[in-house]
């Protein structure tokens, strides 16, 4: 007898071999119809997905574009109240609880971040003192330096007696903050002019007043509504100096440097400075000053001045860098035309981190009037850690 054979139906014979053909055809077709209902239902997932992340990321409706900005949706609505003073998307951006940060209640709202980092990054790149001063950022009215002026006293004992030593004391320095402002203006219909880039206009008029105004006051502001500049401070002979006070060295001539040693006073105002300051040192002094003291030489004949060896680094002067400010005053009789010091130690300046614009289309029709405040304020918080040098005789 052969092998058993079995029959699928009434009067056919089907082989075993035949069998598991049949058996595996049906299990890969099975098998195939699972892996597509698989892959359909992952694709259903990643899109319901992708749907609530673009939900959670806009204020507003899903966005259209995958590579929409988060903040889209703020500056959409603070171009449209600085084109027309509508602000109604802004304070829906509020009720919605998605931008509440945005929105100030005192005035004005806040610039948005796109345009607000745009006028930061101008103030740090402009010639201010800020690029080397201590700036700190503060949500009071003033902000408070404390400095201890003296030390602790000390003294050698034998074995029966301790003699009580000084005690040392804290000067408290308050830097009030001041409201520095700018008002451009632009035509209503240049604003309805959809090519016109309010936001970036904006940015940089607001920028270039700031900077001017904070340039000129970190240097000679007299604190009268503005901060204190440090060249305002009392400036006395370095032999004499006290605290509260400026030291100076005196180039020996009026209004020039020493004709016979002219570069002395430089080497001189290096070293009048201490030690612990010297180490951070920056040279402070304008355009026309720099030129003056780029042709100073030693006594060797080597030029005490050398440009920066890599693009974007400052010029040196004995070694330490030089900023350029252009608010310093040019050399006179008299004058306090080159500063040297740890600024960072010595100068201080505060600041509130938010920047608010206010929107006034009534003042100066057909005109609309953009008011922006920030609050800045500054003074000397070290006097032991700036040098000043007097073009003077004594």
């Amino acid at each position: 007898m052969g092998m058993t054979e079995k029959s699928s139906r009434p009067g056919e014979i089907v082989s075993p071999v035949a069998e598991v053909k049949s058996a595996l055809t049906d299990f890969v077709r099975e098998f195939k119809d699972f892996q597509f209902d698989i892959k359909e239902r992952l694709q259903q997932q990643e899109s319901r997905l992708t749907m609530l992340d673009r939900k959670s990321l806009s204020a507003a409706r899903p966005a259209l574009a995958i590579a929409a900005e988060i903040e889209a949706p703020h500056q959409k609505a603070f171009n449209a109240y600085l084109r027309n003073g509508d602000d109604d998307g802004l304070r829906g951006l509020e009720l919605e609880g998605k931008a509440i940060s945005t929105v100030s209640g005192d005035g004005g709202y806040l610039v948005d971040p796109v345009t607000s980092s745009t006028v930061q990054s101008v103030l740090k790149s402009t010639a201010s003192l800020r690029q080397i001063a201590n700036v700190v950022n503060v949500n009071a009215t003033s902000y408070d330096v404390l400095i201890d002026t003296t030390d602790i006293g000390a003294g050698w004992n034998d074995e029966s007696s301790v003699s009580e030593t000084s005690t040392p004391s804290i000067d408290r320095i308050s830097i009030p903050l001041y409201e520095l402002s700018a008002l451009p203006k632009a035509s209503q219909r240049l604003l309805d002019d959809s090519a016109f880039d309010i936001e970036g206009w904006l940015a940089e008029r607001i920028a270039d007043k700031f900077a001017r105004a904070e340039a000129a006051a970190f240097i000679s502001g007299d604190g009268s509504d503005k901060p204190t500049g440090f060249l305002d401070h009392t400036s006395v002979a370095n032999g004499s100096w006290t605290w509260g006070n400026l030291g100076y060295i005196a180039t020996g001539t009026s209004g020039d440097f020493d004709p016979s040693d002219p570069a002395d006073s430089i080497v001189e105002l290096v070293y009048a400075l201490g030690a612990r300051y010297r180490a951070n040192g920056t040279f402070v002094m304008n355009s026309k000053t720099a030129g003056s003291v780029r042709k100073l030489k030693d006594a060797d004949g080597r030029f005490l001045w050398s440009d920066g060896l890599a693009a974007g680094e400052p010029a040196r002067l004995m070694g330490y860098p030089v900023l350029v400010a252009e608010d310093m005053p040019d050399i006179a009789a008299g004058s306090f035309s080159v500063a040297f010091g740890d600024f960072h130690a010595g100068y201080t300046i505060a600041e509130r981190p938010d920047l608010r614009v206010l929107r006034d289309p009534f003042s100066a029709k057909p005109h609309v009037l953009f008011y922006a405040t920030k609050r800045v304020g500054g003074d000397v918080s070290d006097f032991a850690a700036i040098k000043l040098l007097k073009f003077a005789a004594s």
